[in-house]
């Protein structure tokens, strides 16, 4: 599906942008492992790549800030020796609290990670894609960027950010073949669902029509299907993995 497409995953040394990866590299691309803090968990997920007979290679940088992205798709091209096909904008964090007691710090360094980050990340991504006249744009957002979510103002206003990124990206870039959609996952199994008490992940389960929480590996089906051909007449939408939970 993949073949010898260049793909860059932020924030892809655990998770969802894990997942992703591994499942781009099983299907012939190129996937470069972005992390900002975690080197030995994205070698982790390169190890497991190239033992599976795929190619990848860790990229370090922080993707919110300029320069540190700038030289993550300069090297990009210097390890591949071409410009990336395909973005992922996965990398994301959390600094959960009530709106009144958030502080200023902890709004804006959600905002620089989820959101700005995908800003900066395109920018220099569509270079490339501009001149191959081609390329596939991923954000991930959530569900929470449709639905809000009390304690997470910083989190669900980076994650609908990104969807109105999306759309605006989707418009502008059209006409040079680039497709840019977006993900909202909802809740999805992880490290931290899996530390819950069974009284609490039962209640959350109460909440999904599937009766189920997600997998990373629904999510990077979703993002397979976006990254490959056969979603090329799709541009600026928005694919809800959520089991029903937001319709």
């Amino acid at each position: 599906m993949l073949k010898d497409k260049i793909a860059l995953i932020t924030g892809a040394s655990r998770g969802i942008g894990r997942d992703i990866a591994i499942a781009f590299a099983a299907q012939g691309a190129y996937v470069a492992v972005n992390y900002s803090s975690s080197p030995v968990k994205a070698e982790e997920v390169v190890k497991a790549i190239l033992d599976a007979g795929g190619r990848a290679f860790a990229v370090k940088a922080n993707v919110s800030d300029e320069e540190e992205v700038k030289a993550m798709f300069d090297k990009v091209e210097e390890v591949t020796g071409s410009t990336v096909d395909v973005l992922v904008n996965n990398a994301g964090i959390t600094k959960d609290g009530l709106l009144m007691r958030m502080k200023t710090e902890d709004w804006q360094t959600v905002m620089d990670v989820n959101l700005k980050s995908a800003f900066l990340c395109t920018r220099f991504a569509v270079k490339g894609m501009m001149k191959k006249r081609y390329g596939k744009i991923i954000n991930v957002s959530s569900i929470v960027g449709f639905m809000g979510n009390a304690g997470q103002a910083n989190y669900v206003a980076s994650k609908a950010g990104l969807i109105g990124l999306t759309k605006t990206a989707a418009l502008e870039f059209a006409s040079r073949g680039i497709r840019v959609n977006a993900i909202a996952p909802g809740f999805i199994t992880t490290d931290m669902t899996d530390g819950l008490s069974e009284e609490i992940q039962q209640k959350m389960i109460s909440m999904i029509p599937l009766a189920a929480f997600g997998s990373g590996k629904d999510v990077a089906d979703t993002a397979l299907f976006l990254a490959d051909s056969g979603s090329d007449y799709i541009t600026g939408q928005t694919i809800h993995v959520n089991g029903g939970m937001y319709l």
